[in-house]
């Protein structure tokens, strides 16, 4: 799909309205509104990942090369889908800190074939949008704010997943994590040099991003008190 076309305009306008209205439902409704809510996206965020992979063999695309689930989207829809429903702190990191680089910035530059209203479209938006919906639900409008050092983990852990998918490639031919080639469409990887120098310069990237959303959390943190609304916080 074309970037900031009206279909993408639209999907952007859903997720400042959603995060907006999530925020502010955490923060004045915590108790069952918020779980209600919390409940709602995870079944949304679920129903979306897992329809696409039903849409790719019901229409007979399924490609190992293209359709196991090794892309970070994957980790971060589902690691959504378990911050939504457990509440556990280190979930809520990590879907702050991924959703917040990763899937925003796919977000605003989407790597879609398809357009709207291709079934593509309302699945590839909705675990996005999604997933820093309940980012901003959990660290904003709870209070859930990222525990010391969450950065450097989620570092790892991305890193971690790099070499999976990195392998995955090479038995595969196939692309996971852009290791291979970078987007057809533009992205932040466009000015990050050529294959595989961009690798690198990604990853620091990415840690600088992490760090930032990390000292973001902490200074909203400081202004609100420090304080968490809902059950204790929980190290896992």
């Amino acid at each position: 799909m074309a970037q900031f076309s009206t279909p993408h305009l639209a999907a952007l306008a859903a997720l400042v309205a959603s995060a907006a209205a999530a925020v502010w439902t955490g923060r004045r409704h915590p108790g069952r509104p918020t779980t209600i809510l919390a409940w709602a996206l995870a079944a949304l965020i679920f129903a979306a990942w897992a329809g696409e992979y039903v849409a790719d063999v019901v229409l007979g695309t399924w490609s190992v090369r293209y359709d196991l689930p090794l892309q970070l989207t994957d980790a971060v829809s589902l690691t959504a889908v378990v911050a939504l429903i457990t509440r556990r702190q280190t979930a809520i990191e990590l879907v702050y800190l991924w959703s917040l680089s990763a899937t925003l910035q796919a977000t605003v530059t989407p790597d879609l074939g398809q357009d709207f209203p291709s079934i593509y479209y309302f699945t590839y938006f909705t675990y996005h949008v999604g997933a820093i919906v309940a980012a901003c639900l959990l660290v904003f409008g709870l209070r859930r704010y990222p525990s010391p050092r969450a950065a450097w983990r989620t570092w790892g852990a991305t890193l971690a997943l790099a070499a999976v998918s990195g392998t995955a490639d090479l038995l595969t031919g196939g692309n996971y994590m852009y290791l291979r080639a970078k987007p057809r469409h533009g992205s932040l990887l466009a000015v990050m040099g050529p294959w595989p120098w961009y690798i690198g310069a990604t990853a620091l990237l990415a840690l600088g991003l992490l760090l930032a959303l990390q000292w973001l959390a902490g200074a909203i943190s400081r202004h609100d008190g420090g304080g968490a609304i809902g059950p204790a916080q929980t190290r896992a």
